[in-house]
C-alpha cells in the first residue's frame, strides 16, 4: 500500500516535470496502462501520451507554469485545484501564436500505484484558454 505522502511526491515530480518541460520523466511516473477519464483531444495511451499533450502544450505556451493552489491526499488518491499559466507563443487548437498572456483554474484528481499514476479524473479550461488567445464563440440555435 503506497502511503499518502508517497502519492504527493509522485504528483510533485509530474509537476516539476511539466513545469520544467523534462518531459521523460513522465515515463517513470505514469503506467503504460493508465486509465484517463478525460484526455485531452488527440491525446495517446500511456506515458506518451501525456508527453505528447504537453509537448503539444509547452510549443504553444513555452512559458507555461502550473500552480497548485490546494492539494489534499488519501493513501490512494491526490486531488488538486491548479492555476495554469503561459504566454501564448504558438499554435493552440489551430489558433497561430498572439502573445497574449493566459490564466486559466483546473481541478485533477489522480489515482497512483507503486508510485506510478493507473488513473486521473480532470477538469481543465480549455475554453477558457481559446476566449483569452482570442478565438470569437458563436452559440448557434437550432
Amino acid at each position: 500500500m503506497m502511503s499518502k505522502e508517497q502519492n504527493k511526491k509522485a504528483q510533485e515530480q509530474f509537476g516539476e516535470a511539466v513545469n520544467t518541460g523534462d518531459l521523460e520523466k513522465l515515463r517513470d511516473l505514469v503506467a503504460q496502462d493508465v486509465k484517463d477519464h478525460d484526455p485531452a483531444p488527440d491525446q495517446g495511451p500511456g506515458p506518451q501520451g501525456y508527453i505528447d499533450f504537453f509537448s503539444m502544450m509547452r510549443n504553444a505556451f513555452p512559458d507555461m507554469h502550473i500552480e497548485v493552489e490546494k492539494l489534499v491526499a488519501d493513501d490512494e488518491n491526490v486531488a488538486f485545484a491548479y492555476t495554469l499559466t503561459g504566454t501564448h507563443k504558438g499554435e493552440f487548437m489551430g489558433v497561430k501564436s498572439t502573445g497574449t498572456p493566459i490564466e486559466v483554474r483546473g481541478l485533477q484528481i489522480s489515482r497512483f500505484k507503486g508510485g506510478k499514476l493507473v488513473e486521473r479524473w480532470g477538469s481543465s479550461d480549455e475554453l477558457g484558454i481559446l476566449k483569452q488567445i482570442g478565438t470569437e464563440f458563436k452559440i448557434e440555435k437550432h
